[in-house]
């Protein structure tokens, strides 16, 4: 056994030759300052409770034929390993209960983990208009949630079928709606991120974070236009290569942060092209906010069967970002994508 070891290592040795070309640099690895992980406790406070990993999951999905599947399981990993979840849009649940077993997931992740409603910028403005904010309140509150994830999504709506118009500047629903009800809330973008001025005016806000939701991941404003006539999607197709990634999102917050030197919003959730735990460790690293980073399609893929695929999936992630707190830093030199 151990000569089939050694002739292994010999073979081995020549087939994992690398190069410089595939180095990331992103990191600079340092094997000298600490051992293995070893399970312990690194819980922290994110969102007003106590999470024990930085991870977060945003469900997409609510009032489809697997919605209450995939949401149960996520629910349940967020409990299992600490984690924080947002549902998908909950627009469907607003005015009736047809679906409200797809959304009702806080007995399943328990009282201690974070879990957010959500609904797009277009409903929180009719809302208001219509003077029945109450009606945010109300579902926040049967839903047990600790707060609303409010997704802006101009382009997705001008892309979708059957979008709808956005009469007024977001940011001014969403200083409208703070002076309004008294309910916590988080803004998201669904797909292209957020360029320096709209973060300019998020962060003097008082919300509880930030999702980026940036340009890398999934693009809801190409998927509407993939659903459309195929002129209207060779007609538009130019916008879905604009927006900005995760790592130019998290620059900017930073320059914003040393030229105002405040923030009135708290936290980031960093998501958008997110495909693995040593990109979250990075930007997460790189934050001057305190922040998390997002997964969503990544998930997702692993949601939809059985639950031990999923756990499997968050324990390998959570794994090897605790290896990677361990024994890489982050290389301030570096600067690319």
């Amino acid at each position: 056994m151990n000569r089939d070891r050694k002739h292994d290592h010999i073979q081995l040795a020549f087939d994992s030759q690398t190069s410089k070309f595939e180095q990331d640099r992103r990191f600079i690895y340092e094997p000298m300052l600490a051992g293995h992980p070893n399970g312990e406790d690194r819980s922290f406070a994110f969102l007003g409770k106590t999470m024990k990993a930085p991870m977060w999951v945003s469900s997409m999905t609510g009032g489809t034929e697997k919605a209450n599947h995939i949401n149960k399981n996520i629910a349940r990993a967020c409990r299992e390993f600490g984690l924080g979840m947002g549902l998908g849009s909950c627009r469907k649940i607003l005015f009736s209960k047809t679906y409200w077993d797809d959304f009702n997931m806080r007995d399943i992740i328990g009282p201690d983990q974070p879990f957010w409603a959500n609904l797009g910028i277009a409903q929180i403005e009719q809302l208001l208009k219509d003077k029945n904010e109450n009606a945010i309140t109300n579902m926040v509150g049967e839903l047990r949630a600790d707060g609303l994830i409010i997704h802006v999504n101009p382009m997705q709506e001008w892309f979708q079928p059957e979008g709808e118009h956005i009469e007024n500047p977001p940011v001014e629903t969403i200083e409208e709606l703070l002076s309004r009800i008294n309910v916590p809330l988080i803004v998201k973008e669904v797909g292209l991120g957020m360029g320096r001025e709209s973060l300019n005016r998020l962060i003097h806000l008082n919300l509880e974070a930030i999702e980026f939701a940036a340009y890398g991941g999934t693009n809801f404003s190409k998927l509407e236009l993939m659903r459309d006539e195929p002129e209207k999607m060779e007609m538009y197709q130019p916008f879905t290569f604009v927006g900005q990634t995760a790592n130019q999102m998290v620059n900017t917050v930073n320059q914003l942060l040393q030229t105002t030197g405040t923030s009135t919003c708290k936290q980031l959730i960093i998501s958008g092209g997110i495909k693995n735990y040593l990109d979250g460790y990075y930007l997460v690293s790189k934050s001057e906010l305190p922040a998390i980073f997002g997964m969503a399609s990544q998930v997702l893929k692993h949601a939809t069967g059985d639950y031990q695929d999923l756990k499997t999936f968050i324990e390998n992630q959570i794994t090897a970002y605790r290896f990677a707190q361990n024994f890489l830093k982050i290389d301030p030199e570096y600067d690319g994508e």
